[in-house]
């Protein structure tokens, strides 16, 4: 694992250096009066252009979207195309220059103010409307959309581990509320892998650190250190198995209740080595397009700023070439917040040598 300032999953930005964006507008706090701290805390992390710049920079994912818009253009011209999530209005923008006959961007943090400024700064105000507020609540103008309905809808939903923050949900209550019959959705194919990786040495940085604390047992926090996943990047170097697809989600047909699973996996050992941590990663897909564009967030790949999931296991895993490592992921959001989300693996070892065989529970809170 590359040595990289690592910090547990969060989605509010805080592990970089964030200017608050300052609005004309009224904040996202007082928008969101009434509602409960996590979903002020999640609208109003988005108010920061830090985080925006860094999702701007992630060229995999940016160039992915442009590519699948602009090599796309014969889909796009003379469509409403609704951008869930627009933030600064990126997709809205590819859209609109690939010929859309109007775009709808919805947001509810405030950057959307900073979005309206740079699209009229490049003239395309009179085609693209940026809206303030949640998708479920926000009035759409329909006076751009014939019957009611968009012919097409982007989004940029994915979170760490895919699932974290829960915004696909709100992507689905727009497919089923304004997408046309027949409608596309950019990207539409997303897909969840896991592999197993040998890291002792960051583990025992990690993990082993709550023993002796400037000579302190501070091992009581090593609780909350196992069960919280680290959001890092992997070397491939340290991957022990293949990987293995767990969970694939078509967004044409998906239910918010499919995103609360419980599926097998099966990892091969490609050499003898030890087993620390399981990883996740996932794969997108725009398979509406001519020609299909895809990128992944994994370990064998160019740097996204997704990186991967970490899942340390309470045992160290001896495995020889060949072996198996079974086991099943279960995934569901949180009750008490459903951004979060709580996971849980169950796996097991069985080999040759009894000596080495191996099972064991896991669970998990990305919070």
């Amino acid at each position: 694992m590359e040595a990289l300032p690592s910090y547990s999953a969060h989605a509010n930005g805080s592990s970089m250096a964030s200017t608050l964006v300052r609005t004309t507008g009224p904040t996202t706090e007082e928008r969101l009066a009434g509602e409960d701290h996590a979903e002020i805390r999640y609208f109003t992390s988005y108010d920061h252009h830090g985080i925006h710049e860094e999702m701007l920079k992630d060229e995999v994912r940016t160039r992915s979207y442009r590519d699948a818009i602009y090599q796309n253009k014969h889909i796009f011209k003379d469509k409403v195309v609704l951008d869930v999530g627009c933030g600064t209005g990126i997709l809205s923008m590819f859209a609109a220059r690939a010929g859309a006959r109007h775009v709808i961007g919805v947001d509810m943090s405030s950057i959307i103010d900073k979005a309206k400024e740079i699209v009229a700064a490049n003239g395309m105000s009179n085609v693209i409307t940026l809206l303030q507020g949640k998708m479920e609540e926000v009035e759409m103008p329909l006076q751009h959309m014939p019957g009611g309905k968009v012919d097409i809808i982007v989004s940029e939903w994915m979170g760490y581990f895919l699932l974290y923050e829960s915004m696909l949900d709100t992507v689905l209550y727009a497919r089923d509320k304004y997408l046309t019959a027949g409608g596309k959705i950019f990207p539409d194919k997303a897909t969840i892998y896991m592999a197993a990786i040998e890291d002792g040495e960051y583990k025992d940085d990690k993990i082993g650190f709550w023993d002796n604390v400037y000579g302190f047992n501070f091992s009581p926090m090593k609780e909350s250190a196992l069960t919280e996943p680290l959001v890092d990047t992997v070397e491939i170097k340290a991957l022990v198995t293949d990987p293995c697809p767990v969970l694939t989600l078509d967004l044409n047909t998906v239910t918010p209740a499919d995103l609360a699973f419980r599926v097998p996996f099966s990892l091969r050992a490609q050499r003898n080595d030890f087993i620390h941590a399981l990883i996740a990663w996932f794969d997108i897909e725009f398979t509406a397009c001519h020609k299909p564009i895809r990128f992944s967030t994994g370990p064998h790949t160019k740097y996204t700023h997704w990186k991967q999931t970490v899942f340390y296991l309470r045992e160290v895993l001896t495995v020889e070439e060949g072996e198996t490592l079974y086991g099943e992921l279960e995934n569901k959001p949180n009750s008490r917040n459903k951004r979060d989300l709580d996971i849980k693996i169950a796996y097991e070892l069985d080999c040759s040598d009894t000596s080495r065989e191996a099972k064991g529970r896991c669970a998990y809170r990305m919070c």
